[in-house]
């Protein structure tokens, strides 16, 4: 009976945490933009590159990011930096993160896929930092970015390709900063948060409070069926243990963005 109970609860508190996440996103006005720059000052429609290591990073890690930037018209680009081959399905995935990225809203001329031989799929796959910050830095000259996204320095799945694009990143940033280029990591979380789905909604605003203000924003999906779908485009990796992911990650229902500093 006690577990019948506790099973009750923690379903009840999935349900009602996954009301306020989809009440949080669609109340007007809309939540405060991470793009501001000083206490009520927006910046205007910027160019924002949001930078990953391959195909699927974008729907597994960071649709809510994704959808919360194209809903409001801010002008997205997304580099990944592997086509995935590790498996030998480098061109396959490579059609997929598109199609998966039209239905983020994503226009294809500002998607992009390398394929460099320094810069391949794998878990004992080192990048080098100066080629990704390299690659990454043309990037923000060619699109005339003005702001960046990317994993924090753990990359939420501990992935090291994942982590090297963030010190690629922080490289750049350290070598121009200068030219005050803004950027944003996604925070990566203990393995209870990452499989709570919308319930870490109350963690992440908790978290959020004790950063100063304007380091650190929860970004809400209103609309995780749309995670789904995004998903779902990468056939070659759609298998039960993704589908179990997308479901149950936190990372569908939010994202907690905090502020690089370097």
């Amino acid at each position: 009976m006690d577990l019948f109970l506790i099973a009750v609860l923690i379903i009840s508190l999935w349900v009602f945490s996954l009301f306020v996440v989809l009440c949080v996103s669609s109340c007007k006005p809309s939540m405060v933009s991470f793009l501001f720059t000083e206490p009520g000052e927006m910046i205007g429609k910027k160019n924002i590159l949001l930078v990953i290591a391959h195909p699927d990073d974008e729907s597994m890690f960071f649709s809510p990011t994704i959808l919360y930037l194209t809903s409001r018209g801010y002008n997205l680009h997304i580099l990944c930096m592997s086509t995935g081959d590790v498996e030998g399905k480098g061109n396959i995935r490579k059609e997929e993160f598109y199609q998966a990225c039209a239905i983020l809203k994503v226009p294809l001329q500002q998607v992009k896929v390398l394929d460099h031989p320094a810069l391949q799929d794998g878990f004992d796959k080192t990048w080098s930092h100066d080629l990704l910050q390299k690659f990454i830095g043309e990037e923000l000259i060619n699109r005339d970015i003005d702001l960046l996204i990317t994993f924090d320095n753990c990359g939420v799945s501990g992935h090291r390709n994942h982590c090297d694009v963030h010190h690629g990143i922080c490289m750049l940033l350290r070598e121009n900063s200068r030219r005050n280029i803004k950027a944003w990591e996604l925070i990566s979380t203990n393995i209870a948060r990452k499989y709570s789905g919308p319930v870490d909604i109350w963690l992440s605003i908790l978290c959020s409070l004790h950063y100063p203000r304007g380091q650190m924003y929860c970004l809400v999906n209103g609309h995780p069926h749309k995670s789904f779908l995004a998903m779902a485009q990468h056939g070659s990796q759609w298998v039960w243990f993704r589908k179990l992911f997308v479901l149950l990650s936190s990372y569908t229902y939010m994202n907690t963005l905090r502020k690089i500093n370097v």
